[in-house]
């Protein structure tokens, strides 16, 4: 499978270029979205409105005929409209389970700050245990299950802040951003006379993508690339400007994200620039900084960098 590290795995040139119908420019988010499906991981999509963020989850779940649903955070909200519930059935004399929309492959969470932390814990429970619990009992999520929640940076009134302990469960923190004016003006030619989602059809079944899921974690990754991940890890909790590092479940998830990176790219094994590639999109949510550093204007996708620059690159075998 040693393609190259410019090439893509030709079941994933073909999803990328069947979302690129409909979303314009945009290669680096919908590649980095796929690194999360492939790698079994959610991602957080933090954006201003109207650039796109629905129009390219909705593209990605009918790319790989996966049944779409879109969920509206608002305040009131309750865990029992995401997870379903159980009702009377007075024909059986029992209770029967009455699926929830979270019930899906590909779940778009709109505006997940939205909504109280009880209706956001009971997302993170499917989020992280593939489950869902309802008046005691559990249920199954279908599988694969991919959550991409999305959240306004500009807007906080109203909003409920997603803990810490709630974002680490995101394998990347994304976004989008504006089209440049060519890109803009493609827009418009695109979606003038009709609209082009209507016209995708999946690329791969949903077997095809749960075989590259396991695929995936057989990407070799040398003891070397793994001493490098965990220096960079260690590094976010010495550094001065930081006041909360990466926790072990970031380590892990940044290996995870650099194996699917490299399985993306037609390789069958890691290399360094891979995780150099994931780190900012892994890490970057889960350091908290010091007041101070706030304060001065730091950022953490800068200090991110300054720790790429102290933490010495392996050199692989072979190389």
């Amino acid at each position: 499978m040693n393609r190259g590290f410019e090439s893509y795995h030709p079941e994933i040139e073909k999803i990328i270029q069947n979302v690129e119908k409909v979303i314009v420019g945009k290669r680096k988010p919908i590649e980095l979205s796929l690194v999360a499906l492939l790698a079994q991981g959610h991602v957080l999509l933090e954006d201003v409105p109207g650039v796109g963020k629905t129009l390219m989850v909705k593209t990605i779940a009918k790319s790989v005929n996966a049944i779409f649903s879109r969920i509206q955070f608002t305040p009131d909200l309750l865990p029992s409209d995401l997870t379903g519930l159980s009702i009377y059935d007075e024909k059986e004399k029992t209770f029967v389970f009455k699926p929830g929309p979270l019930m899906g492959n590909v779940i778009l969470a709109d505006e997940i700050n939205r909504t109280t932390p009880k209706t956001q814990a009971a997302l993170l429970e499917g989020m992280e245990e593939g489950t869902v619990t309802v008046d005691g009992a559990t249920h199954h999520l279908p599988q694969p299950f991919f959550v991409m929640a999305t959240q306004n940076p500009i807007e906080y009134e109203g909003t409920f802040p997603l803990p810490e302990a709630q974002l680490d469960r995101f394998l990347l923190k994304l976004d989008i951003g504006y089209p440049s004016k060519e890109e803009e003006l493609e827009v418009l030619n695109r979606f003038e006379k009709h609209e082009p989602l209507d016209e995708v059809e999946s690329v791969i079944s949903l077997s095809q993508l749960m075989d590259m899921q396991e695929e995936v974690k057989n990407i070799f990754v040398e003891d070397s690339i793994k001493q490098y991940i965990v220096d960079i890890v260690n590094e976010t909790r010495r550094h001065s400007s930081i006041l909360l590092g990466v926790s072990p479940r970031g380590t892990l998830q940044l290996m995870k994200a650099a194996k699917s990176y490299a399985y993306i790219h037609g390789r069958d094994f890691v290399i360094p620039d891979d995780v150099k590639t994931l780190a900012p999109y892994v890490l970057s949510h889960r350091i908290v900084l010091h007041q101070e550093a706030v304060f001065s204007g730091k950022q953490t996708s800068r200090l991110i960098q300054e720790i790429f620059e102290k933490v010495p690159v392996p050199i692989m075998k072979g190389s």
